[in-house]
């Protein structure tokens, strides 16, 4: 399919839920009584997010046939999603995540995902044709840590690669989700595995964009030193590299590494004063 006929920007494919904040924020998640709702999952605000900027992007994930799973539907399509490929899950419900904030550096959460719908997606649910109608193919890294969802991510790659079909990879690394942590600790975000990095390293060649914080290339490179870590990142891919650095803003590679990350293509954050 040429460029000029494809109908989609990008269709993004792993995590989406319903996330419950808290609302006492300064609090305990454990004192909190009350907590508004809002469409989650890192695919799943990529696809709202670049909807809403005017993108033509899709949802190839599953959802539970229930409450939550018509809501994340409901708000995908609100914003302009296509979800034409949102799969509706009869036997599983919809993921869940319950988070607050309790001070500037402490945001307890729990994610509730035990055998839930978006991570049940098979490679039967991978449409090449759907695949073959988008620009661009986005990854949640979540969906490299089941072997089910795996296999499926790794079939929507080999479409894309077939179709000329560019690949992102959002690196997405939380210890929990890959069985790092005890189920209740959603707040941990690195613990070294050299089990994760391997898995990880298996793909990166396959896509032309990866996208993490520090910590996550930590684990996708197997450093705790983010230019080492980088460095081995590059070793197996020629992917740009964008290197989220939190109020720092990010650093991009499209090279050899440097010495130094500000020595990327580097963006500053934006301080808002009020």
């Amino acid at each position: 399919m040429s460029e000029q006929n494809k109908t989609l920007d990008v269709i993004c494919m792993g995590r989406v839920a319903v996330d419950l904040y808290g609302k006492q924020i300064g609090s305990r998640l454990e004192d909190m009584s009350t907590f508004a709702k809002y469409l989650g999952g890192s695919s799943g605000n990529v696809a709202y997010g670049t909807a809403i900027q005017g993108l033509k992007s899709g949802m190839l994930a599953r959802v539970g046939n229930e409450h939550m799973g018509r809501f994340v539907r409901e708000e995908l399509e609100r914003a302009g999603v296509n979800t034409e490929h949102l799969i509706t899950d009869p036997d599983r419900l919809t993921a869940l995540v319950v988070l607050g904030i309790k001070d500037q550096d402490t945001f307890p959460l729990i994610f509730y995902r035990e055998n839930c719908a978006d991570i049940a997606i098979t490679p039967d649910d991978v449409s090449e044709d759907y695949i073959a109608s988008s620009k661009c193919l986005a990854i949640t890294g979540t969906h490299l840590s089941n072997p089910k969802s795996r296999k499926a991510v790794l079939k929507a790659l080999e479409y894309a690669r077939k179709h000329g079909v560019k690949t992102a990879l959002d690196v997405d690394y939380r210890p929990v989700l890959w069985g790092l942590t005890s189920p209740g600790d959603g707040e941990t975000r690195f613990i070294a595995s050299d089990a994760v990095t391997e898995q990880l390293q298996d793909v990166l060649g396959l896509f032309d964009l990866i996208v993490g914080t520090e910590e996550e290339f930590h684990i996708a490179g197997g450093s705790t030193d983010s230019v080492e870590a980088l460095r081995e990142v590059r070793k197996l891919t020629s992917a740009e590299l964008v290197c989220k650095r939190g109020a720092l803003g990010c650093s991009v590679f499209s090279g050899p590494i440097p010495s130094d990350l500000d020595e990327g293509i580097t963006v500053t954050g934006v301080r808002l004063m009020c």
